[in-house]
């Protein structure tokens, strides 16, 4: 995903966060990339480092489309989550695929629609890569 990097900062007993645009929102997330980046365009895949539960940090989502928000200190990210062939999860982000572990299965009619995952900054990392 092609997203505007805004800035690269160190928060006392935090990783680097990046404070990141794309067309449907921004938020500030874990930053795997050289910390020294400079702000404009870069192409990252994202990683959650948590595991989704249906009810604790996944729900229904408040609308449809793509987004992406801070909420509180928490980063939201709305998609279509899918379940892949082995069991695990996958979010929709506007074409972009970001596999996810599920604690428990989720509920009958919750695949294909849209969701809202509320994760600590510090659990949804970007990773930088050139094409």
């Amino acid at each position: 995903m092609l997203i505007e990097l805004v800035k690269v900062a160190k928060i006392p007993s935090s990783p680097w966060l990046a404070r990141i645009r794309t067309p449907f929102g921004g938020t500030a997330v874990r930053w795997c990339g050289d910390q020294a980046a400079e702000p404009g365009e870069y192409h990252v895949e994202w990683t959650v480092d948590e595991d989704i539960a249906w009810g604790r940090n996944a729900k229904p989502a408040a609308g449809t489309g793509p987004g992406v928000r801070p909420d509180g200190h928490c980063v939201v990210l709305r998609g279509r989550l899918n379940l892949t062939g082995d069991g695990a999860a996958v979010l929709d982000l506007d074409g972009t695929q970001i596999l996810l572990d599920l604690a428990a299965p989720l509920p009958e009619g919750v695949p294909g629609t849209w969701v809202e995952l509320f994760l600590e900054p510090e659990k949804v990392a970007l990773y930088p890569f050139r094409l």
